[in-house]
């Protein structure tokens, strides 16, 4: 089952909002400063393309997962980078997390489990499509049972046969027939 360009948005949407709150929770709790509006869009922006493009069929929960660790490394290095106070060791220390294991356990923690909570509303998503789509085949189907019965009891109508051995009638004059002989009539003002 594919699925059309608005599911495909709708899906992506939340795929993305819910990856961009994710990393700015976790930049913030790890003691990062605030990400600016332009952070935030360009990392919007770059995870929703992506994910317009992946959310064309129901993914796998290990797919899911890795797609959201993904987006969540590219944000991290992003909101890095892009923040309004450079990075430096000095303030690498005082993170909360700091910035080696403490860091990557969180950032893989919180992705597997929003991951794995993403592919099953995923999962209950293309369930209820599925029988949403089995409904209206089942549907669809009676309908067309009905309006067969319909015209199999219905008189077909009658055509009368010709008679190859009678003549046309002639002089009759037809009745949609329009006559235009002889030479244009032209008009003079």
């Amino acid at each position: 089952m594919r699925a059309a360009l608005p599911l495909r948005l709708a899906r992506s949407a939340a795929f993305t909002v819910v990856c961009v709150l994710l990393a700015v929770g976790a930049h913030g709790f790890a003691g990062g400063a605030a990400p600016t509006l332009s952070a935030l869009l360009v990392g919007g922006a770059v995870v929703m393309t992506t994910a317009t493009a992946m959310a064309g069929r129901e993914r796998s929960p290990g797919v899911v997962i890795g797609l959201l660790l993904s987006a969540q490394a590219f944000l991290h290095e992003l909101l890095a980078s892009l923040s309004p106070s450079v990075e430096t060791a000095a303030v690498a220390h005082a993170h909360r997390l700091g910035v080696g294991a403490g860091m990557l356990t969180a950032h893989v923690t919180a992705a597997v489990v929003t991951g794995w909570w993403l592919s099953r509303g995923e999962a209950a998503l293309w369930s209820i499509l599925r029988r949403i789509g089995t409904g209206a085949i089942r549907w669809l189907r009676t309908v067309l049972a009905v309006f067969h019965l319909f015209a199999r009891l219905r008189p077909r109508p009658r055509f009368a046969s010709y008679d190859l051995d009678r003549e046309p009638r002639r002089g009759a004059v037809l009745r949609h027939a329009v006559i235009r002989r002889g030479p244009p009539v032209l008009v003079f003002l």
